[in-house]
């Protein structure tokens, strides 16, 4: 197999791509729906980036060996499946997935047949509706013919984030896979990623500080965890979620004389393993929400790597791009 062919869905600013791409591998397909994300993903790959995967028509996706994406979880709803079953309808994807967005991904598997996917999403998938849901997408994926492994991984082994993700690898062809193992977690601190000089806009405001504090106190009298949580640069920071930049409060940097600071949009960057050649052409409010998306690229790095050795083992050179081309 020389060069290795894959395609990037609901793409974001591109974290699972970054982490495939190398030598003799190439992305040859990108889809994301938001239009700023698509901005910093052109800004940094060029090429075109496709829109909304639901209007796009499998026969124009150009043929691949792997598909990734880091879709988002939505809820499958079994209650029509008995009444398809009565009705003698076939039973399956199309009517479990039908409506979601990981049904788009179905239909581009049952029409490509790439040789191996990768699938990541929020630990909670797999107890999304008490199992439900994570059952419907391995038994879907099984039909179309895949051997499924999944792992959950924690981000605190390469970056100093807790971060736990739910990581889905499936091959056409019963083949041995193994995750990477990673080392130790929280080896890495926060001090790995700030920035020396950070602007005093990203400062808290006391209006702001004051709530926040306030807020605290009101949630540990009612029991809860809820919060901000301030974090020291010999610590690891909370999960960076999309909602970073209403307030910052899942990860405020203690500022030693004044109120504690948001991370600049830099540090995002390098809390999710962008190199710092990333260029980020957005407004501070979108790359909080476009890194918060993001996946870490260091976790996926070893799983792409260790994919492609599978790939390239176990396929011959003339069989380089799909099992069938010709769709079905």
């Amino acid at each position: 197999m020389e060069t290795i062919k894959f395609i990037d869905l609901f793409s974001g600013i591109g974290g699972m791509r970054s982490a495939f791409q190398r030598k003799n591998v190439e992305c040859v397909f990108s889809s994301e729906i938001d239009k700023y994300a698509r901005e910093t993903y052109h800004k940094n790959f060029g090429g075109e980036i496709k829109g909304d995967i639901t209007k796009i028509e499998v026969a124009e996706i150009p043929e691949f060996d792997i598909l990734i994406a880091g879709f988002p979880c939505q809820p499958f709803s079994l209650a029509g499946v008995p009444k398809y079953e009565s009705l003698g309808y076939e039973h399956g994807f199309k009517h479990e997935t039908k409506g979601t967005l990981f049904f788009e991904i179905l239909r581009i598997i049952k029409y490509h047949k790439p040789k191996a996917i990768l699938l990541e999403n929020v630990k909670n998938l797999k107890s999304h509706n008490k199992g439900e849901t994570f059952t419907i997408i391995q038994e879907n994926l099984v039909e179309l013919g895949y051997n499924i492994h999944h792992k959950i991984i924690d981000a605190a082994s390469v970056v100093p984030q807790h971060r736990e993700r739910i990581f889905i690898v499936g091959f056409r062809k019963d083949i041995p896979f193994e995750f990477p193992t990673y080392p130790e977690k929280g080896n890495i601190k926060l001090e790995s990623i700030l920035e020396k000089k950070v602007d005093d806009k990203y400062t808290i405001t006391d209006k702001l500080w004051n709530y926040l504090q306030k807020r605290k106190i009101e949630q540990k009298k009612k029991g809860n965890g809820f919060g901000y949580n301030l974090s020291k640069k010999n610590e690891i920071s909370r999960t960076l979620s999309a909602r970073y930049g209403k307030d910052g409060s899942e990860i405020l940097i203690y500022q030693r004389g004044k109120n504690p600071r948001r991370l600049t949009p830099r540090e995002c960057a390098r809390l999710m393993s962008f190199p710092d050649s990333f260029e980020i052409p957005v407004s501070d409010t979108q790359a909080y929400k476009q890194f918060g998306n993001s996946v870490v690229i260091k976790v996926v790095q070893p799983i792409a790597t260790s994919m492609i050795k599978v790939l390239k083992k176990n396929y011959p050179e003339d069989d380089m791009i799909s099992l069938n081309s010709s769709g079905v």
